[in-house]
């Protein structure tokens, strides 16, 4: 548990390091976007004078080389020159296999008019013109870049994450794996010294029923013993008549349950319906859920067992006629650790689910509930 914790802890470092990684990084590119704007307009509203004091001055060939100059040093960012009318007088930096293209340069003008106010040129009270301008593509491409920085920053979260959870997942199957091996370890030797007892008894010409019954409870502790070995070994899978796997769970179980619980088979107990199953993992599976469904009814109501096929799956509902789960619950039923009794370890349901979905590649989940009224799982498998 404490290395799960620590992991946890790591995992939230990791997330916070990131996190605070991307406001910073986006913050300073912003910044730096924010200055290179205004860098670009006042190189614009230099270009715009430029372009002013050239058509104010009488062609005479004596313009300054200087507003050439600065005219020419504007490679980077797209300009139109147009009058108050709409006229196009001059453009750069556009696409120049569209630079005769009038629809292409006025859908341009609408561009650069939502980006930026157009610098004004007064010639005089009745006549201007208009300096059109939009990012470069340097200022574009980092606009949006910190878009690109989140993503980066999200996508390295998300496996970081995984990453984690995978591990905590493994840890969690060692420890899952190691106290099974430990349990049918220490089951073993009990369970030998029970089998001689009751061959000793057997020997005794004792017939009584007792003795048949302790029997039969020694060969469940050898099943059982047998299941907790195999938790963590990929289980050998075998065509099995799904209703006489069924049929003998419930038989079993209605021998050790109070008279008070009513059970309902709605199934053909000879229907022959094959499933890959692994039969002793499967009536553990069964248990567990009787076993709830006993517990949810405090040992008084009625279990029924339905078993429908529908094309390739069979489905299996369990219902009990006990106080029920809310909804916001339904997932978390089958978490290690979830349990609303004041004894034991919450592994039940979870170890149902790991057997279906890990063990048989089936779902279960919880089909329906209402409080105080009862609880419907559901098993799928395919045939």
């Amino acid at each position: 548990m404490q290395i799960l914790s620590l992991k946890h802890k790591w995992q939230f470092s990791i997330i916070i390091i990131a996190v605070l990684l991307g406001l910073s990084s986006t913050y300073y590119t912003n910044y730096l976007t924010s200055r290179l704007s205004e860098e670009e307009r006042k190189k614009i509203e230099l270009w715009a004078e430029a372009e002013k004091e050239i058509e104010e001055v009488e062609y005479d060939g004596q313009i300054s080389l200087i507003l050439i100059k600065i005219l020419q040093e504007n490679k980077t960012i797209p300009v139109i020159h147009a009058d108050e009318n709409g006229n196009i007088l001059a453009h750069i930096n556009l696409d120049p296999e569209k630079n005769k293209d009038t629809v292409y340069l006025k859908n341009q003008i609408e561009i650069m008019k939502s980006q930026h106010e157009p610098i004004v040129l007064n010639f005089s009270e009745k006549y201007k013109q208009y300096i059109y301008y939009k990012d470069s593509a340097l200022l574009t491409q980092l606009i949006y870049y910190p878009i690109f920085q989140i993503g980066v920053i999200m996508f390295f979260i998300i496996i970081s994450y995984f990453a984690f959870d995978s591990s905590k997942k493994a840890q969690q199957n060692r420890v899952w794996v190691g106290m099974s091996k430990e349990t049918a370890h220490q089951l073993g030797t009990p369970i030998s010294s029970l089998l001689a007892w009751v061959e000793l008894l057997k020997l005794q010409d004792n017939e009584d029923n007792m003795v048949k019954e302790v029997e039969k409870d020694v060969k469940r502790l050898e099943t059982v013993t047998e299941r907790f070995s195999k938790i963590g070994s990929t289980p050998v899978l075998h065509k099995t008549n799904i209703s006489l796997i069924l049929l003998s769970s419930v038989a079993y179980l209605k021998t050790r349950t109070s008279s008070k619980v009513k059970y309902i088979q709605n199934f053909d107990p000879k229907a022959e319906i094959l499933v890959p199953l692994s039969a002793s993992l499967f009536e553990w599976v069964i248990e567990n859920l009787w076993k709830n469904a006993v517990d949810a009814m405090s040992g008084n109501g009625q279990i029924s067992i339905n078993l429908t096929e529908y094309n390739k799956y069979i489905y299996i509902d369990i219902r009990d006629s006990g106080k029920g789960v809310a909804k916001s619950k339904f997932k978390t039923v089958f978490k290690p650790g979830y349990t609303t009794k004041k004894r034991g370890w919450g592994l039940g349901l979870s170890l149902v689910k790991r057997i279906i979905e890990f063990y048989h590649s089936g779902k279960i989940y919880v089909k329906s509930s209402e409080l105080n009224k009862g609880t419907t799982f559901r098993i799928v498998l395919k045939k």
